[in-house]
């Protein structure tokens, strides 16, 4: 695939804010992501693009042995309503609305996610105590990824 066609490719993807796009034309396949970091609560890009050849030329890599998984946390997963940034807290300086083993209220605001320049509270569905917080401060969340997990 010819370098000008790699640049549509990721200038599409920066305009159109999808975080990953995958295409496949005559055995080649190009994928292209976009990772959301955090620095100073600040959230940056970063692109990645990953090339494969066509299948026939691709050498044959052995298969490491199988990794057992980390033990899933049991509870309420409470899940992004929306694409945005999380935050753990109001503004940089605030505390955190929950921490790990605080016990919250249906209604009780968990985090914001910055969407559009407006920030959503996102109240516990569930009362019981935070288990798990499962996204750090600052980062981009998808619809419907896990955010906290209540016990």
């Amino acid at each position: 695939m010819d370098l000008r066609k790699l640049k549509k490719l990721i200038d599409l993807v920066e305009e159109s804010g999808i975080a990953e796009l995958e295409l496949t034309e005559d055995g080649e396949k190009v994928r292209i992501s976009r990772n959301f970091t955090a620095n100073n609560n600040v959230p940056t890009q970063q692109y990645y693009a990953q090339y494969a050849p066509p299948a026939q030329q691709q050498p044959q890599i052995s298969q490491a042995p199988a990794v057992e998984a980390p033990a899933v946390e049991t509870g309420h997963t409470v899940k992004s309503p929306m694409v945005g940034t999380f935050y753990r807290a109001s503004s940089p300086d605030a505390k955190s609305f929950v921490e790990v083993g605080d016990t919250v209220a249906v209604g009780d605001t968990l985090c914001i996610i910055e969407a559009m320049k407006l920030l959503n509270e996102i109240e516990s569905d569930k009362a019981g105590v935070v288990k798990k917080i499962l996204v750090d401060n600052g980062l981009a969340v998808e619809y419907g990824e896990p955010l906290f997990i209540i016990g």
